[in-house]
Order: C-alpha cells, then sequence, then structure tokens
C-alpha cells in the first residue's frame, strides 16, 4: 500500500498552480431517498444526487494572479487537486468549482493567511498526470 506525505500535494487553477498553498479539502457525497415499504422490517436507501465541495488555505500572495487573485467569489474555475504531487502517473481530481468564500486572516505575529472555499458543479473527475 501507498502512503504519501502532504507536502508533495497542490491546486492548481486550469493550469497554473496556486502559489503559496498550505492545505486543501475535497468532500464528497451522496444524497439518498428512504425506499422502505409498508411491511418492511428494515429501512431501505436509493442514492440519488452527489455533490462536491472543498476548501483551500495560503500563505496570502497578491502576486498570484493565475492563482490566489483569480479566484474571486462567484467565480467559475476548473481546479485540479493532486494529493500527491503533478508528475506522471500522480492521481488528481478535477472540477468546475465556483467559489463560494474567500477570507484573509492574520495575526500580530504570524503570516498573513488566504482562505477559499468552493462547491463544484457537476462530476468530479478522477485522472492521473
Amino acid at each position: 500500500m501507498a502512503t504519501h506525505t502532504g507536502s508533495a500535494g497542490t491546486v492548481k487553477v486550469g493550469s497554473n498552480a496556486i502559489a503559496e498553498l498550505k492545505s486543501w479539502t475535497l468532500d464528497q457525497s451522496q444524497d439518498t431517498i428512504e425506499t422502505t415499504k409498508l411491511g418492511d422490517t428494515v429501512k431501505t436507501y436509493s442514492a440519488t444526487q452527489s455533490s462536491s465541495s472543498g476548501t483551500m488555505d495560503c500563505f496570502w500572495d497578491e502576486t498570484d494572479s493565475n492563482g490566489q487573485v483569480a479566484l474571486a467569489i462567484g467565480t467559475t474555475a476548473t481546479l485540479n487537486l493532486y494529493p500527491e504531487g503533478a508528475t506522471s502517473g500522480d492521481t488528481f481530481y478535477s472540477g468546475s468549482a465556483i467559489i463560494t468564500s474567500v477570507g484573509v486572516s492574520q495575526t500580530h505575529d504570524g503570516i498573513v493567511e488566504r482562505s477559499f472555499a468552493f462547491q463544484i458543479t457537476g462530476a468530479v473527475t478522477i485522472a492521473t498526470v
């Protein structure tokens, strides 16, 4: 079984890597509806629609015009999320994402950080580089 360190991961907006990326998440979920009939003694369910969303955290880089700056609230971008790196044979997730929130945070003794949340519209594809 292969294991990977988080430091190899990256996220790209199209083909442009997001600068100063600290972490990212991708959450996929499946809705279900109950299909239990009268007289059944156990509940049954059927899968309906799925959805995907996620977050990214970065150190703020106002010069990253093709990455952080391009991800304004309400914009749609193709996000490519690479958990193990972006070299030949590496697996990645891809989807059309709507940016749903953008945040900036700082402390007096820390580095200014930027956070993004996104909602995938449509399906997430899994591919290899």
